[in-house]
């Protein structure tokens, strides 16, 4: 084990995380962001220690990083350790702080991608730069990418490199990132940390209705505006089964058992007041859903139009996209022509091995009453790319919270921020864990 210095440790994240929010790596979406100053700034900062990367250039302006950190035993299969670059976009006027300014206030580290995903990104250079110094050899080669374009589609990112340069990833056979590793206090004042083991996928579908265009003064049956709204409406206002996944069955046993409460896989609702703010996503993980995002039709108001089209934003859990299509489809009526216009897959691995035992043992290290659980995410990482390679992804960015911190609301959100000793406990959990996988 490497003599390392934790309270360097500690203070060095928080200073990398500072400087990262400094640097507004905007993306904007339908191609159009700015990584390169982020890329440079990690670039820097990894050779400042004698590490080296490259950068690899996808578009104007869009940029990853890539190092590698030898381990002592070159057979075994390796661990991608990864993170993004980019943020989303933010409007300064909503926020109390300014957005880029990384202050630190009332306990919190204040900004965009203080939580998504600059406190993780921080937290892995702080974590390899400490090795460097004590010229620490992990166990296992471990690779480091810090990828573009995230926030809208990754094709700039991962999707990129995955199609484009495989070969980085040869003998890497497990990965962790994002979005997962958090504390979350339950009723009972018990601190579980959800690991994300599973995503689920994504069917965004467009559905246009076609019928007679005529004056809008007469009667007309085949108006194509009202096909599509009882359609739309028809979907909007489905109430989804609840289904059980195997993440999901042992998520919430492990509620109900904590809370005293009956576990029945066909109605877990009861159990949401349980977790808070957590609620907020893991409400939409018991079942698929299908929302209506977008509407267009028509030109002048006394013209019906020929045509009417509308978006639908449908998540399906793993194992059950074909259910989501199938009621869609139904529900819509044979008068809805429906195409895919993005389609995702979704993810679920098992919760057990030598890696998720290692995140058991550093979370426990740190916090002996912790609870590490593994839960099903709403929404989507990096590691649905890599997993076309094979690779089995983890959300592991460990981060010990405030139990009346609503989190997931600050995901995207105003006034995003992290409490510096929660970041603190999370660069101390994620070295053990590396040290130790």
């Amino acid at each position: 084990m490497a003599s390392i210095d934790l309270e360097q440790l500690e203070a060095e994240c928080i200073s990398i995380c500072q400087e990262m929010i400094r640097i507004p790596s905007v993306n904007h979406g339908e191609g159009v962001g700015d990584e390169r100053a982020m890329a440079d700034y990690v670039a820097a900062k990894l050779a400042e220690v004698g590490i080296k990367s490259e950068l690899i250039v996808t578009g104007e302006n869009r940029v990853n990083v890539v190092a590698t950190i030898q381990g002592s035993d070159p057979q075994r299969a390796g661990l991608v350790v990864h993170g993004h670059l980019d943020v989303v976009p933010v409007n300064a006027d909503d926020w109390s702080v300014d957005p880029f300014g990384g202050i630190i206030k009332d306990g919190y580290l204040w900004g965009r991608g203080a939580v998504d995903m600059k406190d993780m990104d921080a937290m892995i250079l702080a974590t390899v730069r400490a090795w460097a110094r004590a010229k620490y050899v992990p166990p296992r080669n471990i690779l480091l990418v810090f990828f573009a374009d995230e926030e809208a589609g990754s094709e700039y990112g991962s999707r990129y490199l995955v199609a484009n340069r495989p070969e980085l990833f040869t003998g890497y056979t497990e990965a962790i990132s994002e979005v997962g590793g958090f504390s979350v206090t339950i009723t009972g004042d018990h601190r579980l940390y959800f690991i994300e083991g599973a995503q689920k996928g994504i069917n965004w579908l467009q559905l246009k209705a076609k019928g007679e265009a005529g004056h809008g003064s007469f009667i007309n049956p085949k108006n194509a505006v009202t096909k599509l709204s009882a359609a739309i409406a028809r979907i909007g206002s489905y109430e989804w089964p609840q289904v059980e996944t195997k993440t999901g069955a042992k998520f919430w046993s492990k509620i109900a058992e904590l809370t005293g409460e009956k576990y029945d896989p066909t109605n877990v609702k009861p159990l949401l007041r349980h977790i808070g703010g957590a609620a907020r996503m893991l409400g939409a993980t018991i079942q698929n859903t299908a929302n209506p995002t977008m509407l267009e039709a028509g030109y002048k108001a006394n013209v019906i139009p020929q045509s009417a089209t509308a978006v639908v934003d449908g998540r399906f859990l793993p194992g059950f996209e074909n259910e989501l299509l199938e009621t869609i489809t139904k529900l819509a009526g044979p008068d809805i022509e429906i195409e895919v216009l993005v389609r995702d897959k979704a993810l679920e691995v098992d919760f057990a091995g030598p890696l998720v035992e290692a995140m058991k043992a550093a979370i426990a290290k740190f916090d002996p009453e912790g609870i590490p659980v593994p839960y099903l995410m709403s929404g989507g990482t990096d590691n649905k790319a890599l997993s076309d390679l094979g690779i089995i992804g983890y959300g592991f960015s460990p981060v010990k919270l405030p139990p009346d911190l609503d989190f997931f609301a600050l995901f995207h959100g105003v006034d995003e921020r992290i409490p510096v000793d929660g970041l603190k406990f999370g660069v101390k959990v994620l070295n053990e864990f590396l040290q130790n996988c």
